[in-house]
């Protein structure tokens, strides 16, 4: 009988200490669900920060992108002009040259003619003296 009792015991003992173990068990395993969900959501906010600074910072450079294509358009355009009124200066500069040359042409023809008609008008007062 007090064998009986004595195993009873044991096994009522040994039921407990499972059933703790389970408990125990049990409660680690939700300590470390509760851990690995906060570590996850620690990790996702971090992740997500980075994220959004990346998203921000591509957005400021997709809006300098387009002011700097605006930027170059109109500097393409007004160096066209530029070039366009270099071109006419050019071309100016050379009617010039071309009026320049025209002028000292009659020039020198007005001074043959002239150099022709001193020359007649000494002719005839050298005869009309004679």
């Amino acid at each position: 009988m007090l064998s009986r009792l004595l195993k009873e015991h044991q096994s009522k003992q040994n039921e407990r200490k499972e059933l703790q173990g389970e408990r125990k068990e049990e409660g680690r395993r939700r300590e470390a669900i509760t851990a690995a969900t906060c570590l996850t959501e620690a990790l996702v906010d971090h992740l997500n920060v980075g994220v959004a600074k990346a998203y921000v910072n591509q957005r400021k450079l997709d809006h300098e992108v387009k002011t700097l294509q605006v930027q170059a358009g109109q500097f393409s355009k007004q160096t066209g002009q530029w070039i366009s009124m270099v071109e006419g200066f050019n071309q100016a500069l050379k009617e010039i040259g071309d009026v320049e040359n025209w002028a000292r042409s009659i020039e020198m023809d007005m001074r043959t003619i002239a150099t022709a008609l001193e020359y007649v008008h000494k002719g005839q007062l050298t005869s009309a003296s004679s």
